[in-house]
């Protein structure tokens, strides 16, 4: 399917740090959840991540990611994900974090 930069443009992706990781038992897949700053204008956003089998949560703090920020919040658990962190699959089908090669002010949006 081909889309138009319009299209893309309608997904707000934006560069953010953990701040906080803690893991999250109640979701029916091992995940763990996230509060990501996304700097003044979006501020701080929760998410859930499953993430378990590269990532600890005591190792993300600090880490900046890649997210949709302009997804309507889903109930995760008992949980709000109101953003969605963004990851590849390594060749086993397992979630690898996209994030900037260096550092950059949160809240950056990609293009």
């Amino acid at each position: 399917m081909t889309i138009t930069y319009d299209d893309f443009l309608k997904v707000d992706i934006r560069v953010g740090r953990i701040t906080r990781a803690e893991p999250f038992p109640e979701a029916r897949k091992p995940a763990i959840r996230l509060w990501v700053d996304f700097g003044p204008q979006i501020g701080e956003k929760k998410s859930s991540a499953q993430i378990t089998r590269h990532y600890r949560p005591e190792d993300l703090v600090g880490r900046q990611v890649l997210a949709v920020v302009n997804f309507p919040p889903r109930q995760i658990g008992k949980a709000m994900s109101e953003v969605l962190v963004l990851g590849v699959p390594d060749e086993e089908g397992e979630v690898v974090l996209i994030g900037p090669g260096h550092g950059v002010p949160e809240g950056g949006r990609l293009y």
